[in-house]
């Protein structure tokens, strides 16, 4: 009687998704299987990420009270329920507002770390830069030192411009060589 063939079994829609076995998972690793192959079968349609749940405020304390309790004898026996009930949301309120400003003084003690942290490690840095520096220095002046008596010795020998070129052009690679080969920065083992 149909002139299509429906993929669904609803009566009336042409088409659309095919009808799924039901799976039930038994495992929680199963189960995420499932939710990922589910997700895959479409991936140009958006996963669903969920919201960060609210974080949980008390309710502020009433501005006027309307029901106080006073001292006197002849308090019903449901008062003591309604006091109980004041009581302890009055205390969550506190402790509430306890952990806030607890949080708040592990943040600023976090923050002061961070910047001693900092100011050591530049305090580190420059030491070591200040090491790097004094090193190169007297290699430099070991080099000069090196080249000046190298030249007094060809002054005094005569005619070697061939080997002092040469010797400078091995000057030159070896300055290069030295400015690569850093000390190290740190010391396996040592505090």
């Amino acid at each position: 009687m149909a002139a299509h063939t429906q993929k669904n079994n609803k009566p009336g829609k042409p088409g659309g998704k095919e009808a799924q076995p039901l799976i039930i998972a038994k495992t929680p690793a199963e189960e995420q299987r499932l939710k990922l192959e589910r997700l895959m079968r479409n991936p140009d349609k958006p996963a669903p990420i969920p919201d960060r749940p609210k974080e949980w405020n008390p309710r502020a304390p009433p501005e006027f009270v309307r029901d106080v309790m006073g001292s006197s004898a002849g308090a019903g026996s449901g008062e003591f329920h309604v006091y109980r009930h004041l009581r302890r949301r009055e205390y969550q309120r506190q402790d509430f507002l306890d952990k806030i400003a607890d949080k708040l003084d592990e943040d600023d003690h976090y923050l002061e770390k961070v910047e001693q942290n900092k100011k050591a490690a530049d305090e580190r840095t420059a030491k070591r830069r200040k090491k790097r520096e004094k090193l190169k220095q007297k290699k430099e002046m070991a080099k000069k030192a090196k080249l000046e008596s190298k030249n007094k010795k060809e002054d005094g020998d005569g005619d070697d411009t061939e080997k002092s070129t040469d010797s400078s052009e091995e000057d030159k690679g070896e300055r290069e060589a030295d400015d690569d080969a850093e000390a190290p920065s740190f010391i396996m083992g040592r505090k």
